[in-house]
């Protein structure tokens, strides 16, 4: 593929995983999703109506925001009473995301490093535009004569989304009350076999932030991004049965396929933001070198 093609396609993937932002966005319909008076993400305009049906947890919309009522005043309450809401929205099979229902908790919070004000279902987090948070591990090695290589996972096929499509050594959300260290090494372990004395190895050098919209709703994420040198001679396994299969890749095959309709989106920007970071994309020969730092950092 020739050099201004992949630059156009890379391009067009990080505008579409920041279409929230783009002409022609449901964001100029959107309400502000606030709870005790603080935004915490963005309600489609078709989903306000259904929670209009519950007046016990969220007030009608009003100066462009949605809220939930003034006495659900305590983190259990608030993520009891939505819950609940949810739980019989989901029995009218009515919103396609919540068919997806993990039983997984996301934190709720106007910033990651404020307190929760609640925890939400996953499925449901799009709904209500909620920022959600997750860890993303590049594994790579590097030969003596100093030629990088990275490892790539496949997806299952029988994932719930992006099934079959290329994806980081190990990747996994942020749930409510786990740690990011945490999170690092079970999704090492439970993905790829990664012992912990190695994941523990990896080292946090980024977050990539996008917002975009779907027919399910938005989808405001954040990923902090670790970097795992292994060594020549480890080879992961497929652990939990999420990966189908693993390959250890010449960086220039990497780069190649960012621009192909093969890899999960998000994991692709991931792989994007090393290439930046490891010099192996420059500002003097990538015409869209600005554009697309900018892109894989977007304020959430």
């Amino acid at each position: 593929m020739a050099n201004s093609a992949w630059s156009d396609k890379v391009l067009q993937l990080l505008r579409r995983m920041n279409n929230f932002y783009l002409a022609g966005s449901c964001r100029a319909n959107c309400f502000r999703f606030e709870i005790d008076g603080a935004q915490v993400g963005w309600i489609p305009p078709r989903v306000a109506p259904l929670l209009t049906q519950y007046p016990d947890v969220f007030t009608p919309p009003h100066g462009g925001a949605v809220s939930l009522v003034h006495s659900l005043d305590s983190y259990e309450t608030r993520s009891e009473a939505v819950d609940a809401v949810l739980q019989t929205v989901r029995q009218e099979d009515s919103l396609t995301c919540l068919k997806g229902w993990r039983d997984e908790k996301y934190s709720v919070m106007p910033k990651f490093s404020d307190p929760p004000v609640m925890w939400m279902e996953r499925a449901a987090t799009s709904l209500f535009g909620v920022k959600r948070y997750g860890v993303h591990i590049n594994g790579y090695t590097v030969s003596d004569s100093g030629e990088v290589n990275m490892w790539l996972a496949r997806r299952s096929r029988t994932k719930q989304t992006y099934p079959g499509l290329l994806d980081n050594l190990a990747a996994g959300g942020l749930a409510a009350g786990v740690g990011i260290q945490h999170t690092l090494v079970k999704e090492c372990q439970e993905e790829a076999c990664i012992p912990a004395a190695i994941a523990e190895k990896a080292r946090p050098v980024s977050t990539v932030s996008y917002t975009y919209e779907e027919e399910e709703g938005v989808f405001a994420e954040s990923q902090f991004v670790f970097d795992l040198k292994l060594p020549p001679e480890f080879k992961p396994r497929i652990g939990d049965g999420e990966v189908q299969d693993f390959y250890l890749l010449p960086i220039d095959k990497v780069k190649e396929l960012l621009a192909t309709d093969d890899f999960k989106p998000n994991c692709a920007m991931v792989v994007l933001d090393f290439l930046i970071r490891h010099s192996f994309i420059e500002p003097d020969t990538e015409l869209y070198y600005q554009e697309f730092v900018e892109g894989l950092h977007q304020t959430l």
